[in-house]
């Protein structure tokens, strides 16, 4: 089986004697980066519409699976066999409807408080429901999901204009304490005005993950121009030419759509 060959490779790179020393000295935390990295990747590939691509990524990401059930088989806790028998537990009891539909009807919810309940867990307060969710989440999706649970329990601006104010008043903090020169309280205030705009692209229907993407890969296009442009001679130019330049792929591009 394709998927025993790849416990094996993985096996001997962590080999004590004959393995890589680079995936020897690799941890659970050491390569947590290479996850999020990883994941990424892989959402480019689907974006994108390439199977190839799509292909390589699956593999990419499911060796960060692989490594880790190592690591953790290497320490005792656990082994891959045991990954995929819990998940498939999990999706088995999340799913009655499908792999026991003679037994009682129950909601989603329902099934996860009782998984809760048997981690020993309490459901407590919103807050606390939200600590658990968001936990490992990037923190652009983390800020739209609590921003959404919060408005849907009341916390909540009662009209668009209150969203508006209140980026306004988050960027005149922000320049105050970045002129303060405190970059702690400078920090916080950034991550004040981001939490805003992601509030104001929920009361706006917006995708703010989605906007940013867009932003990076419009800047590329009209970048690569620029570069092009100047043969890679960026350092020559004046701020005042490389703006003009700037400018003019802009319009290219939007003559070209």
């Amino acid at each position: 089986m394709a998927l025993d060959q790849l416990i094996a490779v993985v096996a001997k790179l962590r080999d004590p004697e004959n393995g890589c020393p680079w995936d020897l000295k690799q941890t659970h935390a050491s390569l947590a980066p290479y996850a999020l990295e990883e994941a990424h990747e892989l959402v480019d590939a689907i974006q994108h519409g390439d199977n190839n691509a799509l292909m390589d990524e699956l593999g990419d990401l499911l060796l960060q699976v692989v490594l880790h059930a190592q690591i953790a088989k290497e320490r005792g806790a656990f082994d891959l066999g045991q990954v995929i028998e819990t998940i498939s537990a999990k999706m088995q009891r999340r799913h009655p409807h499908v792999f026991n539909p003679e037994g009682p009807a129950r909601s989603w919810e329902e099934i996860k408080a009782e998984e809760r309940a048997a981690r020993g867990e309490t459901n407590g307060g919103l807050s606390a429901q939200l600590q658990r969710k968001v936990r490992g989440q990037p923190a652009m999706a983390a800020a739209m999901l609590i921003s959404k649970k919060a408005a849907a329990a009341g916390f909540e601006w009662p009209d668009l204009d209150g969203v508006w104010a209140k980026v306004e008043e988050e960027l005149d903090e922000l320049k105050e304490a970045v002129a303060s020169g405190n970059r702690a309280h400078a920090q916080e205030e950034l991550g004040d005005v981001f939490f805003t705009l992601i509030n104001l692209a929920r009361w706006c229907e917006l995708d703010p993950t989605a906007g940013l993407s867009g932003t990076n890969q419009r800047f590329l296009d009209r970048f690569s121009r620029v570069e092009a442009a100047l043969a890679g001679e960026l350092e020559s130019c004046s701020i005042t030419e490389l703006e003009k330049l700037w400018q003019q792929a802009k319009a290219q591009i939007k003559a070209e759509r």
